[in-house]
């Protein structure tokens, strides 16, 4: 199924598509695949935001601001969510849960880009309005829409293990 399918798909039901994902196989060049592409959407995201930044505060040009972006988000955040997804799956074993460290890492890198058509509406709403209300909610919102798709899938996940 098409990528864009399965994030349409994800909003009606993100266990199903967890499922169906994790039953096609570990395949970690998949899992690495979805972080890429959630990563370089959040550096879309975010060009709105750098452009109004460097307006506001000519001190730090656009170009520069994209860069440092581009190289955060492309190198040192799969890293960090790497690292993460490998904390959340040692504690998944204090817990006592059957996850393994691959299914951790899907459903986190599967709910990060799965929640990307909300973080381009964040990010148009923090590059052409700015601060405010409207800002906050959006981003209440994409906290809630991002909780709701890992914890689904990771208790999905725990589901097919047993």
């Amino acid at each position: 199924m098409p990528v864009t399918a399965d994030i349409t798909a994800t909003y009606r039901g993100p266990g199903r598509v967890v499922e169906r994902l994790l039953a096609q196989g570990r395949q970690e060049t998949r899992a690495l695949t979805f972080v890429m592409l959630a990563c370089v959407l959040i550096f879309v995201a975010q060009a709105p935001y750098q452009a109004r930044e460097a307006h506001l505060n000519p001190d730090g040009p656009l170009a520069v601001r994209l860069y440092w972006s581009a190289f955060f988000w492309v190198f040192i955040m799969p890293l960090v969510l790497y690292a993460f997804a490998l904390v959340v799956w040692l504690v998944s074993k204090l817990a006592r849960r059957r996850l393994s460290a691959f299914d951790v890492r899907l459903t986190l890198f599967w709910a990060l880009l799965a929640v990307t058509p909300v973080t381009l509406l964040l990010g148009l709403i923090a590059g052409f309005v700015g601060p405010g209300p409207g800002l906050q909610l959006v981003s209440v919102l994409w906290l809630g829409v991002f909780g709701w798709f890992w914890i689904s899938g990771l208790i999905r996940a725990d589901g097919m293990a047993a």
